[in-house]
């Protein structure tokens, strides 16, 4: 009875509390605005940053003051450095994406297709059973023994 009372109570004061729209202090208005707007388009203090080439593609006996990095010295850095340095992953671009599939294909059809010819031309057994005279009826315990393949049977 109680919380009915107050949840009757309380209920229109959340509920008009919760129907005025505010605005949010994190709004995006800002990021709308036309780019002439914009004191500093590059917003790092007008800092260069240098085209976006992965230290992969760059010549590798270019004469570099860090031949490892393939940089020389006072050259700026990128703003995605990491992504875009020696150590970063690099790209593989040998193969394209259809000649791969080409390849895959290749290998699943001469794969299947050696399955098919091996399923074809192997036997099934491959040995012919032995056969023994009377059975081995002595030698695997007596008359009451299981007996073993005779010499005229084709079937066990």
């Amino acid at each position: 009875m109680l919380p009915q009372r107050i949840l009757a109570r309380r209920l229109p004061q959340v509920a008009a509390r919760h129907a005025i729209a505010t605005r949010a202090a994190f709004s995006q208005m800002p990021a709308l605005r036309s780019t002439a707007d914009i004191e500093d388009p590059h917003q790092n203090n007008n800092y260069p940053n240098p085209p976006r080439v992965k230290r992969q593609f760059r010549d590798p006996h270019g004469g570099w003051w860090d031949a490892q990095e393939k940089r020389n010295f006072g050259e700026p850095v990128h703003e995605d450095n990491e992504v875009l340095g020696v150590f970063s992953p690099e790209q593989y671009t040998h193969v394209s994406a259809g000649k791969g599939f080409l390849h895959l294909g290749a290998f699943v059809v001469a794969f299947l297709s050696l399955v098919g010819v091996v399923s074809i031309y192997h036997p099934d057994k491959p040995t012919v059973p032995k056969t023994y005279e009377d059975g081995l009826e002595k030698e695997l315990g007596g008359p009451n023994a299981l007996p073993a393949r005779k010499a005229g049977e084709d079937k066990w």
